[in-house]
């Protein structure tokens, strides 16, 4: 009972560890953000290129969060990469979703024993692992092997970058998009629009009603259950969400109010809705299969699902509608080196790592998962020329790589989003009046970022 509990305290206090020291560069982004912003890439260093590389057979375990269906891809790009060469074996390992994986990474850090060679990571935990010296830096190792980190898109690379160095690189990624009937677009004549302050005109001729005035085919759904599904409306559209100070929240200011009252508008005369509640994902993407709705927000990595599940119509993807900026945030993974480890254990993970995010493997992963592809250079390979005949949609996507950014880092974030979901639920369903209920929802807001 008692070594349960001890490690039940290890556990936390290596948690509270590594989420406390995200405090000091939290400025809505993280500095890793501001400083690679200004670099763009990361510099070349001189390095004795023997000191990184793999000169005995060694056996390694990547930790991973993909789930059964993928099996066959794991199995196929690993032994790909063991029959590639002699001296590395590498074994995966799935450990459960990204949760699971940073608690159990985590554990093994502070332990000192059993940490991975490679290992999953999702994007909003590259910030903490770094700020906590969780991770090695990839610069020297790319450097040795003259590994091309500008061919990443410049947002995916500062997403997994900390204090100036590149302390991960893009895996399996996404971005917000809106899918779309392509059928019910040519029938129409329409497209959607690329700006947000057009989607007025646009909902007037997308939208059909019944009889009695409700909603026959909406224009489109936006996920309640998820703020990373729309705050990039508000954020091309002039608010920061959270201020410079890190304690206050621009949500109350003049560019908030229009944005969350456009959307309003938007439900109001039935042009769209917001999905909340008990599976509020799947009745989403029903209405969008039986053709009720002309397109629905939702993340990039599931196109195929889309593709495979929409028999009676060509399905579309689009970029988000914009405003003054057309930035949107990342979604899905990076793969780390856990700094812990021997330089030989270390080595031989530079060389796995690297081979997973290479352009032909990655191209691999971008066709059988449906994540987007992250190499600026695929378009040139056959196979990216390829995937995109097969797959023209990702386009949208390929022309858009550097406008892919690093989602937003504070510590108190995920509260922070919460009191943002239930207040516009009150708002857009419950009707609940918008003018005090947003100077209530602001007080919430600067309490839990001030906390």
């Amino acid at each position: 009972m008692k070594k349960s509990l001890l490690l039940v305290l290890v556990f936390a206090l290596c948690s509270l560890m590594l989420f406390a020291t995200g405090n000091k560069e939290t400025d809505a982004t993280s500095s890793a953000s501001k400083k690679t912003e200004e670099k763009k890439t990361v510099e070349k260093v001189s390095v004795n290129k023997s000191a990184y590389e793999v000169t005995e057979p060694i056996e390694i375990v990547w930790w991973h969060a993909l789930e059964n269906q993928y099996n066959d891809t794991i199995n196929t790009i690993v032994d790909g990469f063991n029959n590639s060469q002699s001296l590395i074996k590498v074994k995966a390992e799935y450990i459960g979703n990204y949760a699971t994986v940073n608690e159990s990474l985590v554990a093994a850090q502070a332990a000192g024993t059993g940490l991975p060679a490679v290992v999953v990571a999702n994007t909003p935990y590259v910030a903490q692992y770094g700020a906590s010296g969780l991770c090695e830096d990839l610069t020297p190792y790319a450097a040795a092997f003259d590994y091309d980190f500008k061919d990443f898109g410049d947002g995916m690379m500062r997403a997994a970058s900390y204090d100036d160095k590149q302390v991960a690189l893009p895996f399996l990624i996404s971005t917000q998009v809106m899918y779309y009937n392509k059928d019910m677009a040519k029938a129409k004549g329409i497209e959607i629009p690329e700006k947000f302050d057009d989607m007025d005109d646009f909902f007037e001729k997308v939208v059909e009603f019944n009889a009695d005035g409700t909603t026959k085919t909406w224009g489109t759904i936006i996920p309640g259950w998820d703020q990373w599904y729309f705050e990039t409306f508000f954020l091309n559209n002039g608010s920061k969400l959270i201020n410079k100070d890190n304690i206050s929240t621009d949500l109350g200011e003049e560019d908030g109010i229009e944005t969350t009252k456009e959307i309003y508008d938007w439900i109001k005369n039935g042009y769209a809705y917001f999905a909340v509640g008990k599976d509020a994902s799947s009745v989403m993407r029903q209405t969008f299969i039986d053709g009720k709705a002309f397109s629905v927000i939702h993340t990039s990595s599931l196109y195929n699902t889309y593709v495979s599940k929409c028999k009676n119509f060509e399905v579309g993807m689009s970029w988000l509608p914009s405003g003054d900026t057309k930035n949107q945030e990342i979604g899905g993974c990076v793969l780390l080196i856990p700094a812990k480890n021997d330089q030989k254990t270390k080595n031989a993970a530079w060389q796995f790592l690297s081979y997973l995010c290479s352009k032909e493997v990655n191209m691999k992963w971008a066709d059988e998962t449906g994540y987007m592809p992250t190499r600026k250079s695929v378009l040139e390979t056959s196979e990216g020329k390829e995937f995109l005949q097969r797959k023209p949609a990702f386009k949208c996507i390929f022309d858009n790589l550097d406008y892919i950014n690093p989602r937003i880092q504070h510590p108190a974030w995920n509260e922070f989003a919460t009191i943002w979901k239930n207040y516009l639920a009150e708002f857009y369903i419950e009707k609940v009046d918008m003018n005090k209920g947003i100077k209530s929802m602001v007080i919430e807001m600067n309490e839990v970022l001030e906390d």
